[in-house]
Formats: C-alpha cells, sequence, structure tokens
C-alpha cells in the first residue's frame, strides 16, 4: 500500500459516494480531451477513463505510476506524464483547432501557484474542475466586498467564470486533511467581459493593492497613482482594496497604461 506523501501534499479520495458526485458534475464525453492533474491512486482516473477511452494525466510521484497502469489496464488508453504541473507546457497536448477539459483533486501545497499557472493557458481550456480546500474555493468565488475577496478571485475571475459546486468532508481522503474541501467549476471567457489594454500591468496593479488590503487605494497604489491621477477617475481612493470589482481594477489598469 503507498504511503502518502507529506511533501506531494497527498490525499487521496476514496468516497465513492464524492467520486460519482464528481464524475456527474464533469460530465465527461468520449468526444473531449481531457487532463488529469495529480491521478494518484485513480479513484477519479478509472470511472472517466472508462467513458472517454483515453486520458492524459500528470502525476508527479513515481511510485505512484506503476500500481496506476495496472489498475487502468483493459479500460482505456491511459497517456501518463511524469512531471511537475507546475512546469508542465499544457499547449504541447494540443492536437488541431481543440481545447482540453482539466481536471484533477490538486494538492493544497500549489493549489494557488498551479490555478495563476494554468490561467496562462486558458485560451486553450474548455473548462476546469477542481477539488481544492474549501478556503481556496471561497477565495476564487468571492464577490466585491467579500472577507473572502482578494487577488486570487480577481484573477481567475478576469479569465473565468467561477462556480463553487459542493463541499468535500476531511473523511473522504486517506489520510484525511486538517481542512474542509470544495469542487470548483472554472469556464475560461471566450472574450474576457473587461479586457486589460495590458494584461500584465493589470496584474502588478491587483497585486500591489492587497499587499496592504487593510489600508485605502490611496494609501496602497500611492507609488504609481498621484491625486491628480485619481480626480480622473470615478472611484473613491477611500476605499479599501477588496471593495473593487474586477471591472473597477480594470478600469483603473487602462485609464494609466
Amino acid at each position: 500500500m503507498h504511503v502518502a506523501r507529506k511533501r506531494f501534499g497527498q490525499h487521496f479520495l476514496h468516497d465513492k459516494q464524492i467520486i460519482q458526485r464528481l464524475v456527474d458534475v464533469i460530465d465527461p464525453q468520449s468526444d473531449q480531451h481531457i487532463v488529469e492533474i495529480g491521478p494518484g491512486q485513480g479513484a477519479l482516473t478509472l470511472p472517466i477513463l472508462k467513458i472517454v477511452g483515453q486520458l492524459d494525466v500528470i502525476e508527479l510521484d513515481w511510485d505512484l505510476i506503476p500500481a496506476l497502469k495496472i489498475r487502468c489496464l483493459g479500460k482505456g488508453a491511459l497517456i501518463v506524464h511524469q512531471a511537475d504541473a507546475l512546469e508542465f507546457d499544457f499547449k504541447s497536448l494540443l492536437q488541431d483547432s481543440e481545447s482540453l477539459r482539466i481536471i484533477g483533486n490538486l494538492p493544497y501545497n500549489i493549489s494557488t501557484p498551479l490555478i495563476f499557472h494554468l490561467l496562462e493557458y486558458s485560451q486553450h481550456i474548455t473548462d476546469m474542475h477542481f477539488m481544492l480546500q474549501k478556503e481556496v474555493v471561497d477565495r476564487m468565488a468571492a464577490h466585491a466586498g467579500d472577507d473572502d475577496y482578494g487577488r486570487l478571485g480577481i484573477m481567475v475571475q478576469y479569465h473565468c467564470k467561477v462556480t463553487s459546486l459542493f463541499h468535500v468532508p476531511p473523511s473522504a481522503f486517506y489520510p484525511p486533511p486538517q481542512v474542509d474541501s470544495s469542487v470548483v467549476r472554472l469556464v475560461p471567457y471566450h472574450e474576457i467581459p473587461h479586457p486589460a489594454k495590458n494584461y500584465q500591468h493589470f496584474a502588478n496593479l491587483v497585486k500591489l493593492a492587497f499587499s496592504h488590503r487593510r489600508k485605502t487605494l490611496r494609501n496602497c497604489l500611492k507609488s504609481i497613482m498621484t491625486d491628480v491621477d485619481w480626480n480622473k477617475t470615478t472611484i473613491d481612493p477611500q476605499l479599501r482594496p477588496e471593495q473593487l470589482s474586477v471591472a473597477d481594477y480594470v478600469q483603473l489598469s487602462n485609464l494609466f497604461f
């Protein structure tokens, strides 16, 4: 029996009802190119593979791969990429004009940087379904004014429609994590609703605004915006960073780029 490795953030899903519920919300189809990140012991891999017939999986832990291949024998074509998903080039999986559907029970210790990495490929992705720490999903789905709203939510919502689907208790995993989990659906927009003239400028502005989230916007952004600049906007500089919508941040970025 494989011993879960703490350095890989491994918590293996074993609850059959949760697994089936995950498969139902993903709704895999045989003509779709699905990629699973962190298949682990194959809890989600097997039922998905049986439906679609072919599945790409990205697994970092060498020791899990032989048993995974054995479990999937005769179930379909399993294509294993032994790699770190944080550094993986997802465009390398594309064929012709297709797009990818990405799924996974993501290790909590890399979930946020991995989401940022995947956003770089959003134009090539149909949707993403992930099991994540509930706190992370709450932050991704939060709206302006919510306590959980911040940089992560703004950057994800710039690219995607975010839907928190359902919660998962620690008992659904082995070993059980110390936190609750949630399943989230991310659907990249075909056309960005509020496009930034310069994406990097927008990203830097959001990062700077939340570097001191308890201060006012005037204080957070004083290194790049003067009182004269604020007079050109309809946004109150006395507001705090979590009170601005994605559209507001894009407006600020576009005005001063």
